[in-house]
């Protein structure tokens, strides 16, 4: 009978999290977050040690005990460690990227409430890491996301997540915290990077992933109001570009649209009319409007252009809107020939 007490006790007792104490950095704050994302790691108890008897005790292990084994050990930081998200990625995995890479697929399965192996989960598994948590891999692990001899135009250095996540650290010139002091510091710093994770990947579920049919859609219609296909049209703003790009590489199309048109949401009657970039995180578009529109609004818009119902047109031509449809297709025929 006690035995049997004992593992009742054994199977209700909350599972541990253990990772490093001191210095704390992104990867292992967003680490510790996303498991505590899954059911079974929900109440789950944190331990920051360096005491590899202590951490022993967890049930896993990130960021720290020289080990991986995809099974309770998570670290990264061993001589030997090269492991990547997946066989088309150069990018060593950090902490971060070993729990996504693992877990991911069910994190996502129980936020969204998909099938853990359905073609949808399966796409947002590599769209995150790809858009989110490769970055971190990166920055943890010192790589560049450009050649040594680009210089940047500015300074964002103090911006980045981990930048942000790495100010909860105490200053050198702070006293030094307690250990629960410590711990309160690094479960700020996690739920900033973690409610970040979730914001992201709750667009890319909720938002992104919909949208994609509405481009499919888009795109095969693209020669009703334009015999060379150069116009996409959609009832509403949503994140069309970077579908586009994808749907252009598997259909084969070479010359892809130029502007698309949208309206500005329920209940509104605006229209807008934005060129295309010449890739999906690009401020240059492949036909920018016209450049004697750009800077001008309402009735000198109207003029200029020759089309009524003119609202504006952005300085740098990416975007433009009118009144109404009518008057955003017309924009877009004429800017078409100009």
């Amino acid at each position: 009978m006690a035995s049997d007490n004992a593992a009742k006790r054994l199977k209700t007792t909350p599972l541990s999290i253990g990772t490093h104490n001191g210095h704390f950095h992104a990867d292992e704050a967003l680490a510790v977050y996303m498991l505590r994302l899954l059911p079974e790691y929900k109440d789950a108890s944190l331990t920051r040690s360096r005491d590899p008897a202590v951490l022993e005790e967890c049930d896993i292990i990130v960021d720290v005990q020289g080990k991986y084994d995809a099974t309770k050990y998570f670290d990264h930081h061993q001589r030997t460690f090269a492991e990547t998200f997946s066989a088309a990625h150069k990018t060593k995995l950090s902490s971060a990227g070993l729990i996504y890479k693992h877990f991911a697929r069910n994190i996502i399965a129980h936020r969204l409430s998909l099938p853990a192996d359905s073609p949808s989960t399966d796409l947002l598994y590599t769209k995150v890491y790809n858009d989110f948590i490769e970055a971190l891999d990166a920055n943890d692990n010192g790589i560049p996301a450009y050649p040594s001899d680009i210089s940047p135009a500015f300074n964002d250095k103090s911006i980045t997540l981990p930048s942000l996540v790495g100010s909860f650290n105490p200053s050198w010139n702070d006293p030094a915290p307690d250990q629960d002091a410590e711990d309160s510091r690094f479960l700020q710093a996690s739920t900033l990077i973690g409610e970040t994770f979730v914001r992201k990947l709750d667009f890319y579920g909720r938002s992104w992933l919909p949208a994609r049919d509405l481009v499919a859609a888009a795109v095969e219609k693209r020669f009703e109001h334009d015999s060379k296909g150069r116009l996409l049209v959609f009832e509403q703003p949503i994140p069309w570009r970077d579908h586009l790009f994808t749907l252009e590489k598997e259909l084969g199309i070479e010359e892809g649209p130029l502007y698309a048109l949208y309206g500005e949401g329920p209940g509104k009657p605006g229209w807008r009319v934005q060129a295309v970039p010449v890739s999906k995180d690009s401020f240059e578009s492949r036909k920018p409007l016209p450049e004697a529109w750009r800077g001008f609004r309402d009735e000198k818009l109207s003029e200029v252009a020759g089309v009524t119902g003119g609202v504006f047109v952005h300085a740098s031509g990416f975007i433009g809107g009118n009144k109404s449809f009518e008057g955003a297709l017309e924009m877009a025929k004429k800017a078409l020939d100009l």
